[in-house]
């Protein structure tokens, strides 16, 4: 393992600590900005269309938020870690859609990203903490409880006293505002 490979890991578990120990959204936009295209595309080499791929993410990423504290660096590393958890979100997915398993899904991380994507993965995670810190409180603050809260649309209608339809609009328009505001280059 190369110096910089050890410190590049040694900054995802920190990351990981921030969230396991403060809810560093912060951290979590960095990880999740790192780590969701690479889960997304190793879900599809593994046979995976879009829509489960994407599934897929988006629940590995919350399980990362709200369980940081069973990660334990001793066995093994951040990526290991997370590509472990999307190999199982996926063949829980295919269970419940009742799809045969196939029998050798290739899995683990894939090769190290060379220093033009990583630097072009952290202004995308810039951009994205940025955006999110413009949207409208409102918007922001379901985005927050619906991503980084883990919760429903429902949980969020029973915790905030707003109707299901509205908070469905607002998530809807702030993930609009999103993908606009990380499509501008």
């Amino acid at each position: 393992m190369t110096e910089k490979t050890r410190e590049d890991s040694a900054e995802w578990v920190e990351r990981i600590v921030r969230i396991r120990d403060n809810k560093d959204e912060a951290a979590f936009v960095e990880v999740f900005g790192h780590f969701a295209p690479r889960v997304k595309a190793f879900l599809m080499r593994s046979g995976a269309d879009a829509a489960l791929a994407e599934e897929c993410v988006q629940e590995v990423l919350a399980t990362v938020w709200n369980k940081a504290a069973l990660f334990d660096p001793s066995r093994a590393s951040v990526a290991t870690w997370i590509f472990t958890i999307a190999r199982n979100k996926k063949i829980d997915a295919l269970r419940k859609q009742r799809r045969p398993e196939p029998e050798d899904l290739p899995w683990g991380p894939e090769s190290e990203p060379d220093q033009a994507e990583i630097i072009g993965l952290q202004q995308e995670s810039e951009k994205l903490g940025a955006a999110i810190a413009a949207l409208p409180e409102k918007q922001r603050d379901l985005i927050q409880k619906a991503y980084f809260g883990d919760l429903s649309h429902s949980e969020i209608a029973e915790q905030t006293g707003l109707p299901l339809g509205t908070i469905k609009s607002r998530i809807r328009l702030a993930l609009d505002r999103l993908r606009h505001a990380m499509d501008q280059r």
